[in-house]
């Protein structure tokens, strides 16, 4: 089985499970993100499906490691 040419590589972003508000939120990693060629969607991959609460992606940047707390940082708008 051979995977698709955006999926073999590392995703480019992070799908998180948001509960709460400001400062009381939680931020759960649900799945990640691979960015389609053109830059216009993406293909997304849950590993675990959200019940409750707001779906944020975010970019995974070099420094982070999945940390929730390093994407809240930059996270509500």
């Amino acid at each position: 089985m051979s995977k698709k040419p955006n999926e073999s590589n590392r995703p480019t972003h992070a799908i998180w499970l948001v509960t709460g508000e400001g400062e009381k939120s939680r931020w759960n990693r649900i799945g990640s993100a691979w960015l389609h060629n053109d830059k216009k969607g993406a293909n997304l991959k849950f590993e675990s499906f959200p019940l409750t609460g707001r779906v944020v992606i975010r970019e995974i940047e070099d420094n982070i490691t999945g940390d929730a707390d390093a994407a809240a940082q930059g996270g509500e708008q």
